[in-house]
């Protein structure tokens, strides 16, 4: 049997400078990408993968039911990390069977688990 694993994530915004802001609060840094004579993006290589922002179109598709996660080394740093986004915390860090976890949400809406491996 194969090994699979998750090598990219696309969302869409429509404001992909003020999504990549909040991201770069979790740390991930973005260089524009496009490739041949498709949509200029942001793209962040992460561990394993990339991650993009895409604009997303006005009646265009909506990535909003996709949740998403990080492992993160501190939970309790990257929450801290979006001070300037209060309401963007769904359920504040707290232990469990996965690590200690904390959920937020984008300035778009896209839920986003942040886990702490307690490996």
């Amino acid at each position: 049997m194969n090994k699979i694993s998750l090598n990219l994530i696309v969302l869409r915004s429509p404001d992909i400078a003020r999504a990549a802001a909040f991201y770069k609060h979790l740390g991930l840094s973005f260089a524009q990408h496009q490739h041949g004579k498709g949509a200029v993006h942001l793209a962040a290589e992460l561990s394993g993968g990339v991650f993009e922002l895409y604009t997303q179109a006005a009646g265009g598709l909506s990535t909003l039911g996709t949740r998403i996660g990080f492992t993160v080394p501190s939970v309790d740093q990257a929450i801290a990390a979006l001070s300037e986004y209060p309401e963007a915390i769904i359920s504040a860090p707290k232990d469990s069977e996965w690590g200690r976890r904390a959920v937020v949400a984008d300035p778009d809406g896209h839920r986003i688990e942040l886990i702490e491996s307690n490996s």
